[in-house]
């Protein structure tokens, strides 16, 4: 769509006699103009979305029996909860990274995610179920045509999630243990091979770090120093400079695999097992990685939760069962990389208009804790 405006405005003038900043000047015309499109495009599918919605909120709308209906939403989901299952519905929304805007990618991601999730809590997530539409009756399992999709998963209560034990104080060195095996089990099994490798290699590293640093740059001065901002780009990139052979050898010894992605305490339930749950299915980038990068991620969290005690403890404990001993060459590196994410993601509720003064403050205070440790994790490095 941005190429055919752009074509349309070059069919208007000779570009081979325009000036720089004249083609400059277009090439911005047409963004602007795509951004419009594409925001107008979205609010149409969202739009399409809403009375499935707000079908769903309603008992009927259901293939079991339901009283009370909780939804949840985040940028990119719909969540209904019902006593005992949740069902997952994709936005219809583009961000580039992420693609559901229409409803056969919205059913191909849900497949996705039912078949990664199963690697970890194959008993949580359940199936996919059509959403239905007949003579204006919308129902999940239901007669008509299909209109939407869900992931429809086992409830764990709220109360089961790490987060909250962790404020509770019921996290030890004995549930860490678990959790080391679990995922030092895993990785084991995940898939690697030359294809997955290369997103482990050190271009695509950089290509990383370039993101993140192009993306943060309009929150220097507000959630990250300037000091902090230079600091772990240099350091980054000496670190990179040095450890050629190093992240080369990674590669070349398969530590680079299809990973979950996103491990962190919000996405773990401590219930009747541990449930390592919500991989990344909508974006391979996101979840082919080194697995000293998915160790760092929640060593970097419980870091930052105040519990460095047991994020020494895990990373001891998953050296021992995966015998990875130069996961800890690499751990202050990918750290830094988890909490500079971590830090950029939370900048970004900066800019989003539904968002409230409080929460924005909330925000901002959030995401410098994040680019502090960050950025004392490249001290070390």
């Amino acid at each position: 769509m941005k190429e055919g405006l752009l074509k349309f405005w070059l069919k208007q003038k000779d570009y081979r006699k325009m000036s720089v900043s004249t083609i400059k000047s277009i090439l911005k015309t047409c963004s602007i103009e795509y951004e419009r499109l594409n925001e107008s495009r979205l609010g149409d599918r969202l739009t399409d979305q809403m009375h499935v919605v707000e079908a769903l909120r309603k008992p009927e709308a259901y293939d079991e029996e339901v009283e009370q209906i909780e939804l949840k939403q985040t940028h990119i989901s719909y969540v209904f909860l019902t006593k005992n299952f949740v069902y997952k519905i994709k936005k219809a929304v583009d961000f580039g990274f992420l693609d559901f805007s229409t409803l056969e990618k919205r059913r191909f991601f849900c497949e996705k995610e039912l078949d990664l999730n199963r690697r970890l809590c194959g008993d949580m997530y359940l199936e996919v179920v059509p959403i239905t539409e007949s003579a204006d009756v919308v129902k999940i399992n239901g007669e008509g045509t299909p209109v939407e999709y869900a992931v429809k998963m086992k409830r764990i209560p709220e109360e089961n999630i790490m987060t909250r034990l962790l404020e509770e104080g019921k996290v030890d060195q004995k549930l860490v243990d678990r959790m080391a095996k679990i995922i030092a089990e895993f990785h084991k099994k995940a898939e690697a091979g030359k294809r997955i490798g290369e997103f482990g290699s050190l271009p695509m590293i950089e290509r990383n770090w370039r993101e993140n640093f192009e993306q943060t740059e309009e929150f220097v001065g507000e959630t990250v120093s300037p000091e902090s901002y230079r600091l772990i780009q240099e350091r980054i990139d000496e670190f990179m400079r040095r450890n050629v052979a190093l992240f080369a050898k990674r590669v070349a010894e398969n530590r680079i695999r299809e990973c979950h992605g996103d491990i962190h305490s919000g996405n773990i339930f401590i219930a009747d097992k541990i449930y390592i749950f919500d991989a990344i299915e909508f974006n391979e980038r996101f979840r082919y990685c080194d697995v000293a990068s998915e160790v760092a991620f929640l060593a970097m969290d419980l870091d930052f939760k105040e519990r460095s005690d047991l994020s020494s403890f895990l990373v001891d404990r998953y050296v021992n069962y995966s015998g990875d001993r130069e996961l800890e060459l690499l751990l202050p590196f990918y750290k830094c990389y988890r909490a500079y994410v971590r830090g950029k993601v939370t900048s970004f509720k900066l800019n989003d208009p539904s968002i409230g003064s409080e929460e924005k403050s909330a925000a901002t205070e959030e995401a410098r804790a994040y680019f502090d440790l960050a950025a004392n994790y490249a001290k070390h490095l």
